[in-house]
């Protein structure tokens, strides 16, 4: 069942009672038939034997490959589509949870800090490894067989072992999830101060000897300290800001591209359309067009 909101973005009722910690579906099916779409819940969604389908988590639109295992957080948009998927028998295993089904003290604790620091990163949508989703599929499907306590107990583990894994992905970019960088937690002070500046002036001209200055340190040492913080350099962080404001002008407004770029500051057109196809995979005109076809977003 649908609701409607705000710009017709469709947001799932799904039948999860607060008497039930989660809920579980198992489909065997030819292709993919929902629209875009959000939930207060968690979801993770295993899919098998869907090569050739796209996914669209956030502002982040792939194709997939035969196995996929995906969490997506509390309302980040997102939905499966058929595209070039040839498969008659795609298999798909959803989990569906509570966003309070951990207690944000429980989390606190330090045995729960992996699970807590996942959750945390689901709000852009997690890709796990090939590796990771062939190691829990199977328990995924046989999660059904499982009841009562044993099945929370199961799902608890199967979460834990996905928060450890290695090369997991986040799909969608941050501000375009948070909205200018709200509700984004920087890795200390400093760097709060400096990501607060960039969220609230990413479409101006900002330089890295001014980022620097804001935490009186020198462009050199800033450099290495932001890296080390971040696990990006300052210039591709002020980027992912821009690009994720943009995609979000391009699904909710109608604005032309050439507005958009210079409104998220970008000085010309070309720089625009070859840094936003670097990391969406595709121009701007087409990301718009995409998003189009599969949401029922529209536009102010």
């Amino acid at each position: 069942m649908f609701a409607m909101i705000k710009k017709n973005l469709l947001k799932e009722i799904i039948p999860l009672t607060q008497a039930d910690c989660f809920t579980l579906f198992t489909r065997i099916k030819a292709g993919f038939d929902f629209p875009l779409h959000h939930h207060e819940e968690f979801e993770l969604n295993l899919i098998i034997n869907a090569r050739g389908a796209r996914r669209v988590v956030g502002d982040h639109i792939d194709e997939i490959s035969d196995m996929e295992l995906v969490l997506v957080g509390s309302n980040l948009e997102h939905g499966w589509f058929t595209h070039q998927c040839k498969s008659k028998e795609i298999r798909e295993v959803t989990i569906q949870f509570h966003k309070d089904l951990f207690d944000e003290r429980f989390l606190r604790r330090n045995q729960l800090s992996f699970i807590r620091s996942m959750l945390e990163k689901s709000s852009r949508g997690i890709l796990f490894s090939q590796e990771t989703a062939k190691r829990v599929a199977t328990r995924i499907q046989q999660m059904e067989q499982k009841h009562g306590f044993d099945s929370i107990l199961e799902l608890m583990s199967i979460l834990h072992d996905l928060s450890v894994s290695r090369n997991m992905c986040t799909l969608s970019d941050a501000s375009f999830t948070t909205g200018n960088g709200e509700g984004n937690h920087y890795n200390g002070r400093r760097i709060a101060i400096v990501m607060e500046h960039v969220n609230k002036n990413f479409e101006k001209e900002i330089t890295l000897k001014e980022a620097a200055a804001l935490i009186n340190m020198t462009e050199v040492s800033f450099s290495r300290f932001f890296k080390q913080r971040t696990g990006n350099t300052f210039i591709d962080s002020l980027t992912e800001i821009r690009i994720g404001n943009a995609t979000r002008l391009l699904i909710d407004t109608s604005k032309s591209v050439a507005e958009i770029a210079y409104e998220c500051g970008f000085n010309n057109i070309s720089n625009f359309n070859r840094i936003f196809k670097k990391r969406k995979g595709c121009v701007p005109k087409t990301f718009r067009k995409t998003y189009q076809a599969y949401g029922t977003r529209m536009f102010v």
